[in-house]
């Protein structure tokens, strides 16, 4: 098969691969259908994170099921699927617990801008349409599998509530995918952060009540300047930069709470200075796998439309023109078709 290879900080090649195999009871092969470059891919791509030797990417996918292993008892060849970035069993008590990212044989997909992907621990971690659905859908279920999911953690982690006033610190797709959380749970007043006119854009589409282009303290006065001198109820985190996170708990009104889901880098938490806030953090990597069958069903019924963060698509073959892209800031996010 195909699939993309990072070598070095800013080179990304398309190459010939091993096709994947079943190597446990509990795998399964998908062929893809459309698969993605993520903002989190970005932090090798740019060297903020260490690449080793080459090595294939991707962590976000849907697909057709090609095989499956012999202790695969729910799925079966030719349907349809949607998984997490992170694989889970579903019966640990970490997953009933409701943190299947967090599943104690967890394994972080790394292999996904392939033609075929084998997902372990697939009976817990792949959901199965109905049947195959429509080809305009396949955008809006691939973000479901990473930033739809990380978007809904976000602002599930902040505890957004019906009414509640919620700032998104991010404009990237899981900053936006956020707004389309935040207005599905009932926020009341949505405040995207973003100096970028078509995010600012594709944010009021998805919901957002007000734009605020500054940033640091300049944003965080703007912030309090909108809610009253107080801050807002929720602010969702969706960068992972030590000025994000800064910007988003300064951002936070007493009793609020803020929901990180940006990867940090280089962030530090000022123990006293959270103490004494009473701001709430929560974060970490989305238990997407609990949300599927919520978020999967909201898209297939048009309720969101998440697949709108999605402004280039290209082949395959080109990934690394997806990479560039994105980097640059051209795109918000690169669909990549095999």
């Amino acid at each position: 098969m195909r699939g993309a290879v990072i070598h070095a900080p800013g080179d990304v090649r398309f190459e010939t691969l091993d096709d994947p195999q079943i190597l446990k009871p509990t795998d399964v092969i998908i062929r893809t259908a459309v698969t993605c470059v993520c903002g989190s891919d970005l932090w090798p791509y740019r060297g903020a994170e260490p690449i080793g030797e080459p090595h294939p990417m991707g962590h976000e996918y849907v697909g057709f099921v090609e095989a499956v292993g012999a202790e695969v008892t729910t799925l079966r060849p030719g349907q349809f699927v949607v998984g997490s970035f992170a694989t889970s069993d579903n019966t640990c008590p970490n997953c009933r617990n409701g943190f299947p990212s967090n599943c104690l044989h967890r394994e972080f997909m790394s292999t996904c801008q392939a033609e075929y992907v084998r997902i372990p621990h697939a009976q817990g971690t792949l959901v199965a349409t109905d049947e195959v659905p429509d080809e305009e859908f396949w955008p809006g279920l691939l973000a479901v599998s990473d930033v739809m999911g990380t978007g809904w953690w976000a602002a599930d982690a902040a505890e957004v509530r019906p009414g509640s006033t919620v700032v998104v610190v991010g404009d990237g797709a899981v900053g936006l995918c956020g707004v389309i959380a935040a207005k599905e749970r009932g926020a009341e007043r949505i405040i995207a952060m973003s100096r970028h006119e078509p995010r600012q854009k594709l944010a009021l589409e998805f919901g957002a009540t007000d734009i605020v282009t500054e940033r640091g303290e300049e944003g965080v006065a703007r912030i309090k300047e909108l809610t009253g001198g107080i801050g807002a109820d929720s602010v969702l985190e969706c960068v992972g930069t030590a000025e994000a996170m800064s910007q988003a708990l300064h951002s936070t009104r007493p009793g609020g709470s803020v929901g990180f889901v940006g990867v940090p880098h280089d962030v530090a938490v000022d123990g006293q200075e959270l103490f004494f806030s009473h701001v709430g953090l929560r974060g970490g990597p989305a238990p997407v796998r609990r949300y599927l069958p919520d978020l999967i069903d909201r898209v297939l019924t048009r309720r969101i439309h998440p697949g709108k963060v999605f402004d280039l698509t290209l082949p395959l073959a080109e990934v690394a023109e997806g990479y560039r892209a994105m980097d640059e800031r051209r795109a918000i996010k690169t669909l990549l078709t095999p």
